[in-house]
């Protein structure tokens, strides 16, 4: 797991470190306050024993071969459980190169020389067992799609969202869950080695091999303390809503893309300048197997849409490099003159809106809420709404949406207590959501 760890989905509404929630949150951190203090001490990581000499002698095979590979397939369709993990280096180019796949199936470790092979097989197998265990999936997943180019998961269980249940950390690393789980400390001093690099150094092999021999017992220890505490349901309910995000983001159409980077002062001339920027670079990111950030970073694709620059001295003050400024900049001002001179009919749809006022008289209502259901079902508070799920809840009560337009987490186990609780409460202050919107 030498990639930085996800970010895991089921962040509540008011984690700010979560570059994915709205700008302005219609809730804050309700976690400094006693009751949500209280309420947080029923959660705990659980303490399981585990027989760690048979996992210390689990074999270590690796594949490297078309006849290992399809030994190591046979085996995953011998079993209803696999762990993996993966390795990949992503630094310099658009396209991750996946290094190495490790997979416990509980009989052995298997290191996968993926650079050597042919892995569509592999992935089908993987597609068809009953249960595929990642701990932090988000990568992992993201390269899973990119090479199997198969349809949305349905076999995922991500232990780090187990994890979350249970003790109400939303982002606890595996190396924290295996020694607060199983007791055992895990050196992750190869988290940045070069994984292309053969052969790999004893070192790393050792850690590539940990990645995986503790976490199918993680999951076991993690799957009985969630069915205790009548949990585990929820849990596979929100790793696969994680799995099938994942896919919809790598999927993603490149004319889709700019919703990511909107901002609610940009016109719609801002907007089409946006979406023509954005999708152009992710073309070319693509074609020339760069990152795009190396093409545009963030900071100067938001500086070029704030400025709108007309020609390439214009360009030049923005922090936008200088050796894209030269090949690409002639590019960058045509495509803000083309969508300058669109015809209105033809602007991108607008980005959903944002709830900007500061006055959010619902929030105490709505702690209690999430208080009271957190009690009643065992769940830690902050796994139970997002922010982005609360901003769509807004704009369903300031536009009187249908029910249909309810956010995908909340059609789940969350579904009666969203539509029976949290919006009769939210419709409580209609018009001060409405002018929430319009401020």
């Amino acid at each position: 797991m030498s990639k930085v760890q996800s970010i895991n989905p089921e962040n509540s509404a008011n984690q700010a470190q979560n570059p994915n929630m709205p700008a302005t949150n219609p809730t804050t951190n309700s976690q400094n306050s006693t009751d949500n203090v209280n309420s947080q001490d029923r959660f705990t990581f659980p303490k399981a024993s585990i027989d760690r000499i048979a996992l210390e002698e689990l074999p270590v095979v690796w594949v490297r071969d078309e006849d290992g590979l399809y030994q190591l397939i046979d085996e995953i369709d011998s079993v209803d459980v696999v762990a993996l993990d993966t390795e990949f280096i992503k630094r310099t180019t658009y396209y991750p190169i996946l290094a190495l796949v490790q997979v416990n199936t509980g009989r052995a470790i298997y290191l996968v020389d993926a650079p050597r092979l042919d892995l569509q097989d592999f992935w089908a197998a993987l597609i068809e067992v009953p249960t595929m265990v990642w701990y932090a999936c988000g990568e992992d997943l993201g390269i899973f799609y990119l090479l199997a180019k198969n349809a949305p998961l349905d076999n995922v269980f991500d232990v780090q969202i187990g994890i979350a249940y249970l003790t109400g950390k939303l982002q606890a690393g595996y190396s924290q869950a295996v020694s607060e789980v199983l007791g055992v400390e895990l050196d992750k001093g190869e988290s940045q080695s070069d994984w292309l690099a053969r052969p790999l150094t004893y070192e790393q092999e050792c850690y590539a091999a940990d990645d995986v021999r503790y976490l199918l017992a993680l999951y076991e220890a993690t799957k009985d303390a969630l069915t205790q505490a009548n949990t585990l349901d929820f849990v596979r309910e929100d790793s696969t809503l994680y799995a099938h995000e994942l896919h919809s983001t790598a999927n993603m159409s490149d004319d889709a893309l700019y919703l990511e980077f909107s901002a609610p002062h940009y016109t719609p001339v801002q907007i089409a300048a946006l979406q023509r920027i954005v999708a152009w670079r992710e073309v070319l990111a693509r074609a020339i197997n760069e990152p795009r950030t190396f093409i545009i970073s963030r900071q100067a694709l938001r500086e070029i849409i704030d400025t709108m620059p007309q020609t390439i001295k214009m360009l030049a003050r923005t922090t936008i490099h200088r050796a894209s400024l030269r090949k690409y900049g002639d590019e960058i001002v045509r495509l803000i003159k083309e969508a300058a001179n669109l015809p209105a009919s033809e602007f991108p749809p607008l980005p959903p809106p944002t709830y900007r006022s500061k006055e959010k008289t619902f929030k105490k209502p709505l702690d209690k809420a999430v208080q009271a259901y957190s009690l009643a079902i065992n769940v830690p508070e902050n796994l139970l709404l997002r922010g982005r799920w609360i901003s769509e809840l807004l704009v369903m009560v300031a536009q009187d949406l249908p029910l249909d337009k309810l956010p995908a987490g909340l059609q789940g186990y969350r579904h009666d207590w969203a539509v029976n609780t949290i919006l009769p409460l939210l419709y409580d202050y209609k018009t001060q959501i409405q002018e929430g919107f319009e401020s």
